[in-house]
């Protein structure tokens, strides 16, 4: 690896600081919904670990090594600097890494899924390690040498998470250097055939050829009862495997999850109601036991918990960094409602009925009836994960979704949070006033849109069990595409994302994406959210928003080839690869409508070029027929035209990868890191700490979630 492509692995500097702010909404609790928010913090935050190892084999260690230098020293760091003998800036470059890697919970980015070094030479870690013998004992104990800090140069594909044997880490599969996609997607068919699901689990190749299942859990073996799959722990294989053996092993994470399953029950007690008390027994029973049919009862009465005061969500959730996109990662969410602000999202809940006829499919592809769920817009306490998005809408599960509801949910103090003078590459000059001024109310649209009318929208046509179907079979459903009966669909136990694989994450990303962007056009739905009266004109205030949406994904779709790999030829960012083929829709789309408006060769000058006028007409109609394709495809199970369809709208040529992709990487500007709050338990009361938003600041947070041993 040379030393040009290994600069664009270093981490950021300075990095985004930005503080998750929540003292007023904190306060405003009572001191029972203070203590169940407390409890349900506390259980999210014991599960960093878990997230640690869920990113590489080195991140617990760097995590520690971390907390013990700013523990030995009460982060009194120009202390260190002058005992360990370093530099001013290298001591600077140094907290600059540790303030990425605590904002990802990983040395691998939570947006990108690449690998971020330091900036600052091998020697200084060492130094800083001989200094404090704690932090010396957490490297030598761990065997993880100093060098995993830094750049694979030996095995550049390792830079990037994926599959094993493509060259990738994924420490989804601990310890199984040799282990094939095709193994893994097998053992994946063979857990759908038991109703075994995968997302609380880690898969492990043995030296002998045989797997084993690690299912998270706070106890060794399965309960008494059995577990998910019945009593039987062992199973024989077939198929490719034949003659293999799967081992489930519980007990996975085992420590952490018992201490999760303690503060989920004593949430409980402080529960507001007995939906929610149910719904904390049904969690502790599956952070103990390892069930994610438990889990999945949990989720079924967090659905029911309409309107709390205090708002969570706790377990293994989002599948984006596994690439086979089964397995999830650790998340926990609290936060506060922002009553003010919800009200706007409710009322696009009560305008959905009539939004979602005016989508590009017929109603044999929607569900039968909409089910209005929760949406709130939240003020975040706590998010422990490997990142915070903007929205969420959960559950994942089909089932739930189409027989119970979801929620959707906006994160307030997410979307607002903001760095002083951050730079906005590949806006052209003229329409930068407007674009600063409406973009974050675009954003607010955009992320209410791609939750509610996005992920809940559209329905799979199955065959639910041997012979019955959610469709008229005898009369399948004519494709808008093809103009001639449907000739695929889900069987018996298939799963979109079992079918779909591992482009199913970003598919559906982006078909979210263009909901959002096609009826973002409705100025119905832009008059819900407060901008004009409702009046079709895209030169009024509501039109500005519109605009600066569109310009918004448009610019995003540029920045997005950050994220693609030249060298495996692999995107690692689900939400970027949907927004790279957005872009190219709009470029597609002809009658001058988007165009890369540049005249330096190297591109130095780009920017985006929009026709205002043009959106509501050429824009609209574009990617309302490349969502009508996602969206079909995904509906039937046609995985063979969805993923002809998305691998060549997300192909990377040689211009953008050898043109543009220099020129972005050159103006990249550093994602956010969010400093988050603590919650600390006294005599029965509940209080706040919170922290600046300085590295400093970011290193003292974590050093006080009491997680270092």
């Amino acid at each position: 690896m040379d030393n040009q492509t290994q600069s664009q692995y270093y981490a950021d500097s300075p990095p985004t600081i930005v503080p998750l702010s929540i003292k007023p909404h904190f306060e405003a609790l009572t001191d029972q919904q203070k203590l169940y928010a407390h409890n349900v913090s506390r259980a999210a935050f014991l599960g960093t670990r878990i997230v640690l190892r869920q990113v590489s084999p080195e991140s617990e260690a760097i995590f520690d090594f971390i907390i013990a230098l700013q523990q030995a020293y009460h982060g009194y760091w120009p202390k260190l600097q002058e005992d360990a003998g370093v530099s001013e800036q290298a001591l600077k470059q140094f907290l600059e890494y540790a303030t990425q890697f605590l904002g990802n919970l990983g040395n691998y980015k939570g947006f990108g899924d690449s690998k971020f070094i330091p900036r600052c030479p091998l020697e200084t870690i060492e130094a800083l390690a001989s200094t404090v013998p704690k932090a010396k004992d957490v490297l030598e104990k761990s065997k993880i040498p100093v060098a995993a800090l830094y750049a694979t140069t030996d095995a550049p594909a390792k830079m990037h998470l994926g599959f094993p044997d493509k060259g990738h880490l994924s420490a989804y599969y601990p310890d199984s250097p040799d282990i094939t996609q095709d193994e893994i997607e097998q053992i994946s068919a063979f857990m759908a055939e038991k109703k075994l699901l995968p997302e609380n689990t880690r898969l492990k190749k043995t030296k002998d050829g045989n797997f084993q299942l690690l299912i998270a859990s706070g106890l060794s073996k399965p309960p008494p009862e059995g577990s998910d799959a019945g009593p039987e722990t062992v199973f024989d294989l077939s198929g490719k495997l034949h003659g293999k053996k799967l081992e489930l092993v519980f007990g996975d994470h085992i420590e952490e999850m018992a201490k999760i399953a303690l503060h989920i029950k004593k949430a409980g007690s402080n529960a507001a109601n007995d939906t929610q008390k149910r719904m904390m027994d049904e969690y502790a029973k599956s952070f103990g036991s390892g069930s994610l049919n438990a889990f999945k009862e949990s989720q079924k009465l967090w659905v029911k918990d309409i309107g709390p005061a205090v708002e969570t969500n706790i377990g293994f959730i989002e599948t984006y960094r596994d690439p086979a996109n089964v397995r999830a990662e650790w998340e926990g969410l609290v936060a506060m409602v922002n009553k003010q602000r919800t009200q706007a999202f409710q009322k696009l809940v009560d305008a959905a009925p009539s939004m979602i006829p005016k989508l590009p499919w017929g109603k044999d592809f929607e569900k039968d009836t909409f089910s209005a769920p929760d949406f709130t817009s939240l003020e975040v306490l706590t998010f422990n994960g490997s990142g915070i998005p903007a929205g969420i809408n959960i559950p994942n599960y089909d089932d739930i979704r189409q027989a119970i509801g979801f929620k959707n949910v906006s994160l307030g103090n997410v979307l607002s949070a903001k760095a002083p003078k951050e730079p906005i590459p590949f806006i052209r000059s003229e329409d930068l006033e407007l674009y600063q001024a409406n973009r974050d109310q675009a954003f607010e649209v955009q992320v209410g849109v791609h939750e509610l009318l996005g992920h809940g929208t559209g329905k799979l046509l199955q065959e639910t069990s041997p012979g019955e179907y959610n469709f008229d079979a005898s009369k399948p459903p004519v494709s808008p595409i093809t103009n001639k009966p449907i000739s695929t669909y889900y069987k018996p136990g298939q799963t979109w994302s079992s079918v779909f694989g591992g482009i199913s994450a970003s598919y559906e990303e982006c078909r979210a994406e263009c909901v959002a962007m096609a009826l973002s056009c409705d100025f119905d739905i832009l008059k819900i959210f407060g901008f004009g009266d409702g009046t079709v004109d895209v030169n009024n205030q509501a039109g500005d928003v519109l605009y600066a949406g569109y310009l918004s994904m448009a610019r995003a779709g540029i920045a997005a080839v950050e994220f693609w790999d030249p060298k495996s030829r692999k995107w690692g960012q689900a939400h970027m690869q949907a927004r790279f083929s957005i872009l190219k829709t709009f470029l597609e789309a002809g009658e001058g409508f988007t165009i890369l408006d540049y005249s330096n060769d190297d591109l130095s000058d780009l920017t985006v070029k929009m026709d205002k006028d043009k959106i509501l007409t050429v824009g609209r109609k574009a990617i309302e027929e490349y969502l009508q394709k996602l969206h079909v495809f995904k509906s039937t199970a046609d995985v063979a035209s969805g993923r002809k369809l998305y691998e060549e709208m997300t192909e990377v040529d040689e211009w953008w990868a050898s043109k543009v992709r220099p020129e972005v990487l050159r103006r990249k500007t550093p994602r956010k890191v969010f400093v988050q709050a603590n919650t600390y338990e006294k005599n029965g009361k509940v209080e706040l700490k919170e922290y600046e938003p300085t590295c400093e600041g970011m290193i003292q947070s974590w050093s006080e979630r009491g997680l270092y041993p």
